[in-house]
């Protein structure tokens, strides 16, 4: 699933790359905002040249990357879901591994990790930086979420977790940290493998520290609060 904004000058190359590295069967589900955004010509006519199984869906909860997630985790009836960014600052061909993870495994949610051993990131804002792996490492220890990325957008949910869990967010990507914590709690399985995350080349970010950060804390102290479950395993 990716959820776009005038994605224009990244979504071909996201699908190209998308096609070219991920080795197991998909359909891409594209949730955009509105009729006009520039990145529906792009992908339907890069769609149409590699013959890619692609859904167009129209966000139905008003504008913004949230509604947007909710609005594509409603309307896949796969097993597993993929949420990845359209400007490739996630890569591909990790949701190799994450796939491979979720069936082999049986992990119900399977995190891209920034912050475990293999992983990196390259680029973005100094704060938001700091404190998503603060974020993330501190809840890894002191919570005992089986993932040192709790924040990160890129992951992989099976759809049993999606069908048991409300969502509450109401801001941006805090979607991500919502479910993971929930999922936690309620015992299901969270893995997690290494990825690289590169800063935009194209476009501009949606992204809102000061804006989402409340929404953010929101479920780091409920994390924090309800402490303890089971540890999972994690590649690499």
């Amino acid at each position: 699933m990716i959820p776009v904004y005038n994605e224009g000058p990244n979504i071909g190359q996201t699908l190209r790359r998308i096609v070219n590295t991920v080795r197991f069967p998909f359909r891409v589900n594209i949730v955009y905002d509105f009729d006009e955004d520039d990145s529906l010509p792009v992908a339907s006519n890069v769609a149409q040249d590699l013959a890619i199984d692609t859904r167009f869906v129209r966000n139905k909860y008003g504008g913004g990357v949230l509604n947007a997630i909710k609005t594509g985790f409603e309307e896949t009836d796969h097993p597993y879901v993929i949420v990845t960014m359209a400007d490739l600052s996630d890569p591909p061909e990790v949701m190799n591994n994450m796939f491979h993870v979720a069936v082999l495994d049986g992990a119900d949610v399977v995190c891209a990790s920034r912050y475990m051993k293999g992983g990196s990131q390259a680029g973005g804002p100094f704060l938001k930086t700091l404190l998503s792996r603060l974020a993330g490492v501190s809840l890894f220890y002191l919570a005992g979420i089986p993932t040192h990325d709790a924040t990160n957008s890129f992951k992989l949910y099976g759809r049993k977790v999606l069908q048991s869990i409300t969502i509450e967010s109401t801001g941006g990507f805090e979607l991500g940290i919502e479910i993971v914590v929930k999922a936690h709690q309620m015992g299901f399985k969270i893995a997690e493998v290494p990825t690289h995350w590169t800063e935009r080349v194209a476009g501009q970010s949606r992204f809102r520290l000061i804006q989402w950060l409340p929404n953010y804390l929101r479920w780091y102290w409920r994390a924090i609060a309800g402490r303890g479950g089971r540890a999972t395993k994690r590649w690499g």
